[in-house]
């Protein structure tokens, strides 16, 4: 069942989201905080964006650092049909009879900006990795600490058998942006 904003402000009240936004900041910036069934996360101002200037491959069993620049600021530029990391600026401590889905914004879409952030599963806890792709032909801007993604909050009818925190996984409690690991 999707959860509504009431329950989200009750949840966040019990520390599952850091800072917590009680209401939807709108103007002049692209929006963030809680929505009618989710909540608008924020990108922080970090950056890490790939480059092809040492031409290594990309590779999740051998991630070569080379491949990014490290960069920090109120405004990112993703060069053309290229990608950068980032994080949120929320902190997440996700229930055990919760599971998240995230999709991009709307105002970025149709930008041609696309944002890919895998689920939010149950008792994980972190700063989500944000992935952004520039699929346009042209240079796009990404604002810091303003609205990148929404999450859809689904709660179970019953908390799960092994939760993301039961298997150890390799990306709990994660802070900054982090990388592939095997």
């Amino acid at each position: 069942m999707v959860k509504n904003d009431r329950w989200i402000r009750e949840m966040a009240k019990e520390g599952m989201i850091e800072p917590f936004n009680e209401n939807q900041v709108r103007k002049g910036v692209i929006s963030y905080g809680v929505s009618s069934y989710g909540y608008d996360m924020r990108v922080s101002d970090e950056f890490k964006i790939f480059t092809n200037v040492n031409a290594t491959i990309v590779d999740p069993k051998s991630f070569d650092l080379q491949s990014l620049v490290d960069f920090k600021g109120a405004e990112c530029i993703i060069p053309p049909n290229s990608f950068a990391l980032a994080r949120s600026v929320e902190y997440f401590r996700i229930p055990r009879d919760v599971l998240v889905i995230c999709l991009g914004k709307s105002t970025y879409a149709r930008c041609g900006i696309v944002v890919n952030v895998t689920p939010l599963e149950p008792e994980w806890e972190g700063h989500v990795t944000i992935e952004i792709s520039n699929t346009t032909p042209l240079p796009a801007k990404i604002y810091a600490n303003e609205g990148i993604a929404q999450l859809i909050f689904l709660k179970a009818e019953e908390v799960c058998e092994t939760s993301y925190r039961d298997k150890t996984g390799k990306y709990q409690a994660q802070k900054g942006i982090t990388l592939p690991k095997i």
